[in-house]
């Protein structure tokens, strides 16, 4: 079935349809990562955005019912340079068209993704459409166009969870190589968009989680007597996510506390800094990251549209990580209180490991604080 893929500034692509037919809509970005479409399909993360993979060869080894980061896709739309028609894998039990189809995600195949790549570096993320149903690029760039953007539109209310819940799975093969401490730390996990990998680290770690909607009060959320917060990843702009901003100041001084991507930029605006959105974002499993501490270079799993603005970070604030690419941060700590976060994802899935340990730093100061 014949697709269009048109953008906001009137650049337009025609391919062929896999997955559901219709229409999509979001903002365009492009994810660097080789492998695990699947995981990046089930990110919440992606709620309102089009993903282009960088990668030429996709869905070879189909869909499984483990690799999930989230009970259902949540990008808006696919585009990859081919879909495999073969899918080789003992896991596997569906195709990726299959798996787009049943969910209703919308996909567009043989276009030139490195070109498109190309266009969205120079012109940055913008809106777009994806249609199997309309094929005038000029009246699909204008309804591109009509779109709203990512900035200043608050998506956490789209993926958090309705009600709180424990998490239930047993430790991975991972833990066989964690600290066994003789303690389970307690964490309460803010579900802003929260990534299933990122509960299984900690579990991995031997701490016990349970989730709760971005809105829940700190109140609430100190009867359950927590040993820590944690602040996780999800979509789209932090700034109008005010009722989220405005329960984490209550924590800070109060427990230790952790965040990652979203929850990273939420805790800078909870401290008093800024963010702004990036050109093209941060999407992948090959981002290198410099550790200020201790000068090494991880190569670790990003998606994010918007950075911490390093000129408005507070003094109790400081920089423990740096993106190599551009200079933006990536991680930042109290100089006096047990409150840590980071821009990229140290739980990967997909993508390298290199930063599995900085859980680590979060899970030990809630020991010694017992």
């Amino acid at each position: 079935m014949r697709a269009i893929l048109a953008l906001a500034d009137g650049t337009y692509f025609e391919g062929e349809s896999f997955g559901a037919p219709g229409e999509a809509l979001g903002e365009v970005v492009f994810n660097t990562s080789m492998m695990g479409y699947q995981e990046i399909l089930t990110d919440p993360s992606y709620r309102g955005q089009l993903v282009t993979m960088t990668y030429p060869l996709i869905g070879n080894y189909g869909v499984n019912d483990e690799d999930i980061e989230s009970h259902r896709p949540w990008v808006e739309g696919f585009i990859v340079k081919e879909c495999s028609p073969v899918v080789s894998n003992w896991r596997a039990n569906r195709s990726l068209p299959e798996f787009m189809h049943e969910h209703g995600i919308v996909g567009i195949q043989n276009i030139d993704t490195r070109a498109l790549t190309q266009h969205i570096r120079n012109r940055g993320a913008q809106e777009g459409i994806i249609s199997t149903e309309a094929f005038d690029p000029a009246i699909l760039a204008e309804r591109a166009r009509a779109w709203p953007s990512l900035n200043g539109r608050d998506l956490v209310q789209d993926v958090t969870c309705n009600q709180s819940y424990d998490w239930q799975e047993t430790p991975s093969a991972f833990a066989l190589a964690e600290r066994q401490t003789g303690v389970t730390p307690f964490i309460v996990a803010y579900d802003y968009g929260i990534k299933h990998n990122i509960l299984r680290r900690f579990i991995d770690w031997g701490c016990r989680v349970k989730a709760v909607p971005a809105s829940m009060p700190a109140e609430a959320v100190l009867e359950l007597e927590p040993d820590g917060i944690f602040l996780s990843n999800g979509p789209g702009d932090p700034a109008p996510v005010t009722y989220a901003v405005e329960q984490i100041k209550k924590f800070i001084g109060v427990k230790p506390i952790m965040g990652i991507c979203l929850g990273h930029q939420m805790l800078a605006l909870a401290s008093g800094a800024q963010t702004f959105k990036l050109k093209f974002g941060h999407h992948g499993g090959n981002q290198p990251i410099r550790d200020i501490d201790t000068e090494r270079v991880l190569i670790t799993a990003e998606n994010h549209g918007f950075a911490v603005d390093p000129a408005t970070l507070p003094d109790a604030l400081e920089v423990t990580h740096m993106n190599l690419n551009d200079g933006t941060i990536e991680g930042i700590r109290h100089r006096e209180l047990p409150v840590f976060s980071v821009q990229f994802h140290p739980e990967a899935s997909p993508g390298p490991h290199d930063a599995h340990a900085l859980f680590e730093p979060f899970i030990t100061s809630i020991i010694k604080g017992k």
